[in-house]
């Protein structure tokens, strides 16, 4: 009966104290206001006894009925809010996956394109208002997902990242970015960005990784860069075996950081390490924090008033203790 029920002014309660005080009135009025009757037969009075031991009634509608004032004028009302969202400033990002054979090397756990994956995954979906594309890339490049905002389709396509040989084999950081970059260059959204991630050098492709850093800044695209991959030596395929599967052996970390480092600070955007796991999932939550998208949330109220029934009742009660005080009991008052 009272679920969701609020009080607009609470304060009002505070007038439940005058209760006790009408209480104590009555009684004293009753006290000074008594008279002794003699009466040679109490035949008269018995008979009207029951009638008498019912007159306290009038009392409790008389404070019923003022309670009842005083919960009104606390203004009790239910509340219905409705919410509106609205994206002022909506980000459009495009991640440029490096999916060179390096990346099953087995640092992280179980290895490089895995633990990426995962934690990708994770920074998809929580960015649900933005708009987000993937380019992957080797010895060439290509669009995986074009910018999309079904989220869907995005984790769907991250997942199903495989290093199968489909594309030339090396690391063309240059021609990763430029993808990229062609896909965000005609993009209306205020703000354009990029996630690059390589776990090497730039050792093949046609295009000069500086001069694709040159054109995002041309297109007002920021590019952030991560470094993937432990410090000194992995476990990485360094061959593949007669059956098809990759020959694993100890091999060099290389990671151009410097190259790296130009390209983010030209754009205007940061460089990370990931070294492990953790640190993979600690940059893209740094990455999340620093590109928020502006949204602003209208919430509409509805107030419907419960007041009028009280009142309403609090009068019915008034009438029938004026009622009852004239008629049944106007021989005892």
């Amino acid at each position: 009966m009272f679920e969701g029920i609020t009080f607009a002014n609470p304060e009002n309660f505070w007038w439940l104290l005058s209760l006790p005080v009408v209480v104590f009135f009555h009684f004293y009025k009753r006290t000074q206001g008594q008279a002794t009757l003699k009466m040679s037969s109490l035949r008269f009075a018995k008979k009207n006894a029951v009638i008498a031991q019912l007159r306290p009634v009038l009392l409790l509608s008389r404070l019923l009925a003022l309670a009842l004032v005083v919960t009104a004028m606390a203004r009790p009302q239910t509340v219905d809010v409705s919410t509106r969202t609205i994206t002022n400033k909506g980000i459009d990002i495009l991640m440029a996956i490096d999916v060179s054979s390096s990346m099953l090397a087995q640092d992280l756990k179980p290895n490089r394109l895995q633990a990426l994956k995962r934690v990708a995954t994770t920074f998809v979906n929580n960015r649900p208002s933005d708009r987000i594309g993937l380019v992957i890339y080797a010895g060439e490049s290509y669009t995986k997902t074009p910018i999309t905002s079904d989220k869907n389709i995005v984790v769907s396509n991250l997942n199903s990242i495989r290093f199968e040989g489909i594309i030339e084999d090396g690391t063309a950081i240059g021609m990763g970015l430029a993808t990229a970059v062609n896909r965000l260059k005609d993009s209306k959204a205020t703000s354009k960005i990029i996630i690059l991630l390589t776990d090497g050098v730039n050792n093949t492709g046609f295009i000069d990784p500086r001069i694709a850093a040159e054109l995002a800044v041309e297109y007002g695209i920021k590019t952030y860069t991560i470094g993937l991959g432990s410090n000194g030596n992995a476990r990485a395929p360094v061959g593949i075996l007669p059956n098809g599967k990759f020959q694993y052996g100890m091999t060099k970390v290389e990671i151009d950081e410097a190259l790296l480092k130009d390209i983010a600070k030209l754009t205007g955007g940061l460089y990370f390490r990931a070294t492990d796991n953790k640190k993979l999932e600690q940059i893209y939550e740094e990455i999340n924090k620093l590109e928020k998208t502006e949204i602003e949330e209208f919430k509409y109220y509805n107030y419907e008033e419960k007041f009028r029934p009280l009142v309403l009742l609090a009068i019915g009660l008034l009438f029938v203790e004026w009622l009852l005080r004239n008629t049944l009991f106007k021989s005892f008052i």
